[in-house]
C-alpha cells in the first residue's frame, strides 16, 4: 500500500476503511454479533479510536490474530458459542459487502452448508511457471474469484479447521479448509465492486466507488416531488 499505516486503518472519504466495512455490517439485519480479530498490538487502538468513537455496538469482542490468516479466523472461531448457527467471515477491507450479498451467501450456507461470495474471471487466465513463460491458457468459462463473505454452518467450519490442524493443512481462504475437509462449497454470486483494497490503485477505485453511491443518496433525498 506504500503507506506506513496498515491498509485497514488508512482513511477513506473521512473514515478508515474498517469502519466502512463494519458499519455495513452494523446496519445489516442479518448479523447478530461480531467478533473483530485484529493484530495483538493493535488491541486498544482499535476498542478506543474504532469500536467507541463509532459506535458499532454490534462488536462483542475484539480479538487478537495469529501469524496468518488461518491462525486468527481460527482464534476467532474459539470465541463463538453453541448458539450460533451461521458463521461470515469477511475481510476488513472489503467495505462495499451489500445486504442482498450478505443474504445470498447466508442463505446458501444454511441450504448447502457452506457457501462464498465470488465473481466469474473475465480476463483470460495463462499458467505461468517459474521460467516466466506460458504453459497453458486456462478455461475462464470455469473459473471464479472467491471473495468475502464466506458463510458456513458454524460445526462445519470449527471442524474443518480441527482437520486442517491435524493435517497441517494451509489453505488461503475459509472455503479452502472446507474443501479440504471433502464437504462442497457452493459459489454464490458476489460483485464486481466487492474489492478488497490492497494497493493505492484500489483505495482511488474505492473512493470513487463512495462519492458515486453518495452522490445517489443526495439525488433520492433531495429530488422534488411533482
Amino acid at each position: 500500500m506504500q503507506s506506513p499505516n496498515p491498509k485497514q486503518y488508512l482513511f477513506m472519504n473521512g473514515k478508515p476503511v474498517l469502519v466502512h466495512t463494519l458499519l455495513r455490517l452494523q446496519k445489516s439485519s442479518l448479523i447478530d454479533e461480531i467478533l473483530l480479530v485484529v493484530p495483538e498490538g493493535d488491541l486498544f487502538f482499535v476498542r478506543e479510536s474504532i469500536a467507541k468513537p463509532y459506535r458499532l455496538t454490534k462488536i462483542q469482542n475484539i480479538i487478537a490474530g495469529g501469524k496468518e490468516r488461518q491462525d486468527s479466523v481460527r482464534n476467532g472461531l474459539a470465541e463463538i458459542g453453541d448458539q450460533c448457527d451461521v458463521v461470515v467471515v469477511h475481510d476488513g477491507v472489503r467495505p462495499f459487502v451489500t445486504e442482498e450479498m450478505l443474504s445470498r451467501v447466508i442463505g446458501a450456507a444454511l441450504q448447502f452448508g457452506a457457501a462464498v461470495a465470488g465473481v466469474p474471471v473475465t480476463d483470460t487466465v495463462k499458467e505461468v511457471p517459474g521460467d516466466g513463460y506460458i504453459s497453458r491458457t486456462l478455461n475462464r468459462e470455469t473459473l471464479w474469484l472467491a471473495q468475502t463473505p464466506q458463510a458456513f454452518q458454524r460445526r462445519i467450519l470449527q471442524k474443518a479447521y480441527r482437520k486442517a490442524a491435524e493435517d497441517d493443512f494451509h489453505g488461503t481462504d475459509d472455503a479452502s479448509l472446507v474443501e479440504h475437509l471433502g464437504t462442497p462449497v457452493k459459489m454464490i454470486r458476489g460483485d464486481y465492486r466487492n474489492i478488497k483494497i490492497t494497493t493505492p490503485d484500489d483505495l482511488v477505485l474505492a473512493e470513487a466507488f463512495l462519492r458515486e453511491d453518495e452522490g445517489e443518496r443526495f439525488l433520492s433525498s433531495s429530488c422534488p416531488e411533482y
